[in-house]
């Protein structure tokens, strides 16, 4: 991964070996998009701390994160540190193991009051991480970095921290990495409901079948030559299928899709009734 140090502000130095990678949940990721969406309107972007642990090998691994109140200007930053404090406690009593690991705010890459904020989180833990998100899609998609800072110095005078990006692992089951590539691509109003998440993993996994079609034909033609490992994962892959017959494969499907067309009318008619419910509330308040 290429790497991009920003030089900014003075930052007090660190006696520990800094991190040599992090490690990020995909619930880490979401909390800050959730963050940025119901940031206050003045605010051009949210931060918050980040909880995890440092593994042995180096890596910092973040499983968790909550935001904090901030307000900042060209030459000063103000940290709610009660509120901060607070709900660090609060999550101590529920999961000890997770301590402050960094913080994160959403934004394209380090900005000049990112050192500030950075100094403030050295306090509270030894060589902290900076998570950045772009939920502002800068270069056409949601980019993702970690740095970490180190002091630039002329004898004992510290002239600057430079933050220095850091390899980045996102930790993602199927279902995650699916929702994250929707948001990560491209900005959406919403995100799709049952019946087209369906017939976008349909088409995908048509694709995907072509592709295969087409690379054991490449192979029986001798264009392409054979990979041991590939022929064994195909044949794996085949052999986890079901033996169905069409009719029984069609029944089954569209079994499925009148359950989600019944939990989609379901839902509508909870909504509705909650609605209702709260038209006639406010009625009888006003009455």
């Amino acid at each position: 991964m290429a790497t991009s140090p920003a030089l900014l502000f003075p930052s007090p130095s660190s006696a520990s070996s800094p991190p040599s990678s992090a490690r990020v949940e995909a619930v880490v990721l979401f909390n800050v998009c959730d963050s940025y969406v119901r940031r206050p309107d003045q605010a051009d972007r949210v931060i918050g701390t980040l909880l995890g642990s440092l593994l042995p090998d180096g890596t910092v691994h973040v499983r968790n994160s909550y935001v904090v109140p901030h307000s900042e200007s060209a030459d000063q930053v103000a940290i709610d540190i009660d509120y901060h404090h607070n709900m660090y406690a609060s999550h101590q009593k529920v999961n000890p193991k997770e301590v402050i690991v960094g913080w994160f705010s959403t934004g394209f890459g380090v900005s000049g009051g990112s050192t500030l904020i950075h100094e403030f989180y050295s306090r509270e833990v030894q060589n902290p991480i900076h998570l950045t998100v772009d939920t502002g899609f800068t270069r056409g998609e949601a980019s993702i970095k970690a740095y970490i800072s180190s002091n630039l110095s002329l004898g004992d005078r510290h002239l600057a921290a430079q933050f220095q990006e850091i390899p980045l692992d996102l930790r993602m089951i199927e279902a995650e990495k699916a929702g994250f590539e929707i948001l990560k691509s491209t900005m959406v109003e919403k995100l799709p409901n049952d019946l087209e998440g369906m017939e976008s993993s349909m088409e995908k996994l048509y694709i995907l079948i072509d592709e295969i079609y087409k690379y054991v034909d490449d192979v029986v033609e001798g264009r392409v030559a054979p990979d041991n490992r590939i022929g064994r994962f195909i044949s794996d892959s085949v052999a986890s299928m079901p033996k169905l017959s069409p009719a029984a494969f069609d029944k089954l499907f569209n079994d499925k899709i009148q359950d989600n067309l019944a939990l989609v009318y379901l839902s509508s008619i909870t909504r509705t009734q909650i609605s209702i419910a709260e038209k006639l509330n406010t009625a009888a308040q006003v009455l």
